[in-house]
């Protein structure tokens, strides 16, 4: 019998690359690979890499030659990047880093095996050229759901029927003809993509490029994917995307969102539901009463302000300001006061002034949200902002990040401190030990996985992952919280 081919998947980046990987998984699973956890365990190392800004492609350049490292003196063979970096740049990345044996883009997902195989024997696959991949679908919204453009994570991508003997735990999630998904790991938690790409145009960002323009994917194969989750033991679901709030305007309905929520929150097994990625020029009074009045639906609003001067919003080709944003929030926490909000913001914007940034600075003072990511601004190839003047100097943006990031972490303090005394549902992610024995780690509403804080409970007594408790706020670790557990505390009276 021959031996068993293997794969490990390093992912990098955003949870839309976490659910392409388990979409690569799979692919290869069904076709007799054995996915192993170690990339030093695996014949072959797949890169699920993130191009977004510099430093993420610097982690993946890294994660690149850490994995080559491990050809001189483990079971490695060879190293494929797969993912946004290597859609984005294919051959300019193969000539630059040859310590890449492939570098495949979307189009290739659907022959991931063949792909891999043929590297693992020593051919030579052609390195992925890259495109605009905005011009593959119709201008049309309307026109673009029977496109046959490869889209990691559609049903319209697999030309073919599933096979019928699966491996376990691998399914057709949305269909028949759906890719194959495989999970990665036992989180309670999981990723869902509700649409992929983007129709914005915002002038520093490169994502619609090579993520290619906005499509939705049909409400059925939404619900279905949640359906196959729940059977593998998820709780929380949570729906990734560019942009959800756009979701179903090419489907002929913009409000779609406001009925497929409800329908999510009533699969049998799973405990919440999150939404991410939400435009705040696209929030609709409808949408905002599902999100925070919807039993299982998190009161969460991961609203992408980016900044909140009128004058860099207009340079950024976004909309709004200080003051609409601020009337939102609040028109948001008078209907769930308890409701979580986080957003990112870029400093050092080409053009920006200390009047822009102290304007940024009163947002963020009255805003209250729970978690705040800053970045500096960085030219980003094939973007509009490329081309601006009045660009700040290297030390200007980096004094600007360093100033706003420190205010960040003090109001994000502030504001966790402020859910003291709040009873919270709490989703137990994970056990863990410290220099005083096993702590139980959990997630509230407001706190979404790996970009927000998380739960730390004072007692791992009765708590297991995957369970859904309910706990009291009672400290504060930072950002974090530190709670106890209901039924202890009853207990405790």
């Amino acid at each position: 019998m021959p031996e068993r081919r293997t794969v490990a998947l390093v992912t990098l980046g955003c949870a839309r690359n976490e659910v392409d990987s388990e979409e690569l998984a799979g692919r290869l699973a069904a076709d007799g690979w054995d996915l192993v956890e170690d990339a030093s365990d695996a014949d072959v190392a797949v890169v699920n890499t993130c191009g977004f800004v510099e430093a993420a492609k610097k982690d993946s350049v890294d994660a690149l030659l850490e994995a080559n490292d491990l050809k001189d003196h483990g079971r490695t063979q060879a190293v494929v990047a797969v993912g946004c970096m290597a859609e984005r740049y294919g051959k300019d990345l193969a000539e630059a880093l040859p310590e890449a044996d492939g570098v495949l883009g979307f189009d290739d997902y659907a022959d991931i095996s063949d792909r891999l195989q043929t590297i693992l024997n020593g051919g030579i696959h052609a390195s992925h050229t890259p495109r605009d991949r905005r011009k593959l679908l119709p201008i049309s919204p309307a026109e673009r759901q029977d496109a046959a453009v490869a889209l990691p994570g559609h049903a319209q991508e697999m030309p073919a029927p599933a096979p019928a003997d699966l491996p376990e735990g691998v399914a057709p999630v949305s269909g028949p003809r759906a890719p194959l998904r495989r999970r990665l790991g036992t989180s309670p938690v999981a990723s869902v993509k509700l649409a992929s790409g983007c129709d914005r145009r915002c002038s520093f960002c490169a994502i619609p490029s090579f993520r290619g323009s906005f499509i939705s994917r049909r409400p059925s194969d939404v619900l279905q994917e949640t359906r196959w989750l729940a059977e593998q033991g998820v709780k929380e679901v949570m729906l990734v995307s560019e942009n959800n709030t756009s979701y179903g305007k090419d489907l002929g309905d913009i409000r779609l969102l406001e009925t497929l929520l409800p329908e999510l929150a009533d699969v049998d097994g799973i405990e919440r539901i999150r939404v991410s990625y939400l435009q705040p020029a696209e929030m609709r009074p409808g949408l905002i009463d599902v999100l925070t009045s919807t039993p299982k639906v998190a009161p969460y609003f991961d609203l992408s302000f980016q900044h909140s001067s009128p004058s860099v919003l207009r340079t950024m080709r976004r909309f709004g300001d200080t003051d609409r944003f601020l009337e939102l929030l609040d028109t948001i926490r008078s209907k769930a006061p308890e409701a979580g909000a986080r957003s990112n913001f870029i400093v050092g914007f080409p053009g920006e002034t200390e009047a822009d940034l102290a304007e940024l600075e009163r947002f963020l003072t009255g805003a209250r949200l729970d978690a705040i990511g800053v970045f500096g601004y960085s030219d980003e190839e094939g973007t509009e902002a490329v081309g601006y003047e009045n660009k700040l100097d290297a030390d200007t943006i980096a004094e600007r990040l360093a100033h706003i990031s420190q205010l960040a972490e003090e109001l994000t303090s502030q504001r966790a401190e402020e859910r003291v005394g709040e009873t919270l549902q709490v989703l137990v992610e994970s056990i863990e030990s410290d220099e005083d024995g096993e702590v139980a780690i959990g997630r509230a509403a407001h706190q979404a996985p790996e970009t927000d804080g998380q739960v730390v409970f004072t007692t791992r007594e009765g708590l297991v992952p995957g369970r859904m408790v309910e706990a009291k706020a009672v400290g504060t670790e930072g950002v974090d919280l530190v709670a106890e557990h209901h039924e202890l505390a009853e207990a405790a009276r």
